[in-house]
């Protein structure tokens, strides 16, 4: 092996000591930034979420019963309207009978 090769070699085999190095630091920064900094942000983000999904339930609460209460009323409304629909026929037909009676006198007399 020459000078130039030995050069070479040496070269590179530092170079990917130097790759190799850098790729470890920034993998271990990767993973203790997670583990120590971030701590405080994440439990921040974990009670927000928690708040979120509280919210979210007393709001689906909150639509299930207005939903009941405005079925109910539906039903309610409903029933009203068909007592009423029963009352107004009653009546055109008693107005019928009265208006055949009145009718009827008038052609007697």
């Amino acid at each position: 092996m020459n000078r130039i090769q030995l050069i070479l070699v040496t070269a590179v085999i530092l170079l990917l000591a130097f790759a190799l190095g850098w790729f470890t630091y920034w993998l271990l920064h990767r993973f203790s930034r997670v583990a120590g900094g971030d701590i405080a942000e994440m439990d921040l983000l974990a009670q927000s979420l928690h708040a979120a999904e509280e919210a979210r339930d007393h709001a689906i609460l909150y639509l299930e019963q207005r939903e009941a209460e405005l079925m109910d009323q539906i039903a309610q409304t409903e029933a009203e309207l068909t007592a009423t629909l029963e009352n107004l026929q009653d009546a055109r037909r008693e107005v019928k009978d009265l208006g055949d009676y009145i009718a009827r006198i008038k052609a007697k007399t």
